[in-house]
C-alpha cells in the first residue's frame, strides 16, 4: 500500500482520538488508517489521502483542537516502510484488511 500522504496527530486518550477523526474526515476528503496507542494512554490517529487533504485535515486539527494535542505531522510520499508499518497497524486493529 501505498499512500499519497499521511497525517498523524497524537492526543491522550481512546475518546480524544474519536474526536479527532470526526473532526478530520469531516473537514476534508481524507480516510482513517488506524490509530496506534501506547503506555501512557497517548493515541496516534493515522489517516491518508492526497496532500492538499490530508495537509487541511491536520490543519484544522491545529487550528481549532477538539482536545489537547501532544504533536501533529502530515508525511507527504510517505516510503513504503512507512505505509507498510501504517498499514499492519491497520490490519492488526481490524481497520483495514
Amino acid at each position: 500500500m501505498k499512500y499519497q500522504a499521511l497525517g498523524l496527530v497524537e492526543v491522550l486518550g481512546s475518546a480524544n482520538a474519536v474526536r479527532v477523526v470526526d473532526q478530520m474526515v469531516k473537514t476534508s476528503s481524507v480516510e482513517f488508517q488506524t490509530w496506534h496507542t501506547r503506555c501512557g494512554g497517548h493515541a496516534t490517529v493515522f489517516l491518508a489521502g492526497d496532500v492538499s487533504a490530508v495537509t487541511a485535515a491536520v490543519d484544522s486539527i491545529k487550528n481549532n483542537p477538539p482536545c489537547e494535542v501532544t504533536a501533529s505531522a502530515v508525511i507527504s510520499g510517505p516510503s513504503e516502510e512507512t505505509s507498510r508499518i501504517v498499514h499492519d497497524f491497520g490490519v492488526a486493529n481490524g481497520f483495514l484488511s
